[in-house]
């Protein structure tokens, strides 16, 4: 898989990087204790509520928490199966309004029937859908599936693109999309707002905001642009495994110090235990080709689940 030069931004004005924050008493959180659970297993005591924060100490805290979540998940990564760019792109469309196990499942008969943006620009629209009918909504998907992969064809000579300016012209692909294979399929540093991302963002006190493209504003002002893509694969497998929408495992949480929303869910450790999702609850994973070092199980193919 093709990988293009990252050169390391210089820090927006008014970050902490910018007022070097971090040199004023942060310090290497590591292991030393924020996020870890107090005497008898109680809960660490939650943050000040995140709206009593200057911006200096928000820019602290934010990156407190992404290093807590380093910790947690060393082994974050892209959960969709792919082998280049255009797998990528094509399983990243796919996953709107489904699981990225449900997309796992479903391209390898795909790809192997149409490996590249020429072959799935010539495909039969029935047999495509076909293909597709696991992942939902499949009839729209063949759709922009055929869109994007003509696009491909006809203006990037069978290529994916590696600007955003570009990716987001294509059918079907917004900037979530597109900083998804920019960070993962070219290495260019894009925070990605799923749903996840943008639940756990309000969660931190780091955005108030429901508007995607300003969830990614103000969150790439927080932190150095070489964090972002791993900043969202860490954020978003926190979302999957313990932060839940309807009942977060706030009792199994490794960053309870951190985190003005403490309490929304259960804070029973082992009550919260049984809230664990993924390898953290000992299930299998999302990816049916997880990277080496992941430590759950490989989810299961289409006719096993």
């Amino acid at each position: 898989m093709a990988q293009s030069k990252v050169r390391k931004a210089a820090p927006a004005a008014g970050t902490a990087e910018a007022g070097n924050p971090e040199s004023a008493g942060a310090g290497k959180q590591g292991t030393s204790g924020a996020g870890k659970r107090g005497t008898a297993g109680a809960p660490a005591r939650a943050a000040r509520p995140a709206g009593s924060e200057s911006h200096v100490a928000l820019v602290r805290r934010a990156r407190r928490i992404n290093r807590e979540l380093a910790e947690a998940y060393p082994y974050a990564h892209p959960e969709l199966d792919f082998e280049n760019p255009f797998q990528l792109l094509i399983a990243t469309v796919l996953s709107a309004q489904t699981t990225d196990l449900r997309v796992n499942q479903t391209t390898p008969a795909l790809f192997a029937k149409y490996p590249t943006p020429e072959d799935m620009a010539a495909a039969d629209p029935e047999d495509l859908e076909r293909i597709l009918r696991p992942t939902g909504f499949f009839r729209a998907k063949a759709k922009a599936v055929l869109g994007l992969s003509a696009a491909l064809r006809d203006e990037f000579g069978g290529e994916v693109p590696g600007r955003l300016a570009d990716l987001v012209k294509l059918p079907g692909v917004g900037r979530k999309t597109a900083n998804v294979v920019l960070g993962n399929g070219f290495g260019v540093p894009g925070v990605t707002v799923d749903t996840h991302f943008g639940r756990l963002s309000r969660r931190f006190g780091w955005t108030s905001s429901e508007d995607p493209e300003q969830v990614e504003r103000d969150v790439t002002a927080l932190f150095p642009k070489a964090e972002w893509t791993m900043l969202s694969h860490r954020v978003i497998f926190h979302g999957r495994r313990i932060c839940h929408a309807r009942k977060p495992a706030c009792g199994a949480c490794p960053i309870t110090a951190l985190c003005p929303s403490y309490g929304e869910g259960e804070t029973d450790p082992e009550k919260a235990k049984k809230l664990l999702k993924y390898e953290k609850g000992g299930f299998p994973g999302q990816r049916l080709k997880p990277p080496p070092d992941y430590p759950g199980q490989p989810a299961p193919p289409l006719a096993a689940s």
